[in-house]
């Protein structure tokens, strides 16, 4: 049987596939891997995934997740899995940026993006990502993201370019004040989460030509910024994994036809797309 694990740092989405068709699905717990040992990997996924799939033989793994940068780090992963799994044959690691192009691409060329909490993007050529433009981080980069999208309207309500119904209604609707927003985005963890979990204010009230200019204007950054550097991204489609571009697709399509580029599949989660790669 395949296992196949979508791993973000909140949840990770096991698929176990058996003659292409989903046998189990099991959440556990998120996980960087960048930020655990290899001996903490393998111990959540002893204490939360090894006895949901008691009784079922495991002979091949793929693992895509955030944090899986770096050979060190997959290797961690690798072994953490293979403690857990003895008898697969196939242990594979690889980034999140790859489940974004296998589960949109496939075995074609095209762009692959994520946008959600965080953005990145790709040039998928079928079988390997050939370019990558460094996404950055939401301080230096990340255009497009829930992250930014948060740092924006935050910005745009504390310096008061907003309309003034609209900047009380949000601070009344998050029961948020100045000091509250600085101190949760610089002086808490996980600043951008923070920021990320305000953007539902800006898909409430898409239909205010202010909040439809702050959205269509960070998409268009998205576009110049990132996509406008692969060579063919007039002629590909660009194609988008995440939550933001799930739940703003048709701005989304607008800021990518006013950037000269062609919007193909978006989709909320990789998983559906990692199976059909995994079992074609």
């Amino acid at each position: 049987m395949i296992l196949v694990a979508d791993c973000g740092s909140t949840k990770i989405d096991w698929c176990l596939l058996d003659d292409g068709k989903v046998e189990k699905q099991v959440f556990t717990m998120g996980m960087n891997a960048v930020m655990l040992t290899e001996e903490e990997m393998r111990q959540r996924i002893a204490d939360e995934l090894v006895g949901e799939l008691a009784g079922y033989d495991v002979s091949e793994v793929y693992f895509y997740g955030a944090g899986c940068i770096s050979p060190e780090v997959c290797g961690n992963v690798e072994r953490a899995i293979r403690a857990n799994f003895p008898n697969a044959g196939t242990v594979e690691v690889h980034t999140d940026l790859l489940a974004a192009a296998r589960a949109l691409c496939g075995r074609e060329a095209g762009i692959a993006c994520i946008m959600g909490t965080g953005s990145n993007s790709c040039y998928y050529d079928g079988t390997d990502i050939v370019e990558n433009v460094s996404p950055l981080g939401y301080i230096l980069g990340d255009e497009g993201s829930g992250a930014v999208l948060g740092k924006i309207l935050l910005g745009d309500i504390l310096k008061n370019q907003l309309p003034e119904d609209l900047c009380a209604k949000f601070l009344d609707q998050y029961e948020l004040d100045r000091l509250t927003i600085i101190r949760r985005v610089y002086k808490e963890p996980q600043g951008n989460r923070f920021l990320a979990s305000v953007t539902p204010f800006l898909i409430q009230n898409i239909d205010r030509s202010e909040i439809h200019a702050l959205v269509l204007n960070a998409f268009k950054a998205f576009f110049i910024r990132n996509i406008a550097q692969y060579p063919s991204y007039k002629t590909l489609s660009v194609n988008f994994i995440g939550s933001i571009a799930f739940y703003y697709k048709e701005v989304l399509s607008e800021a990518a036809e006013a950037c000269g580029c062609r919007v193909g599949k978006i989709v909320k989660s990789p998983m559906e797309g990692l199976i059909k790669f995994h079992t074609a």
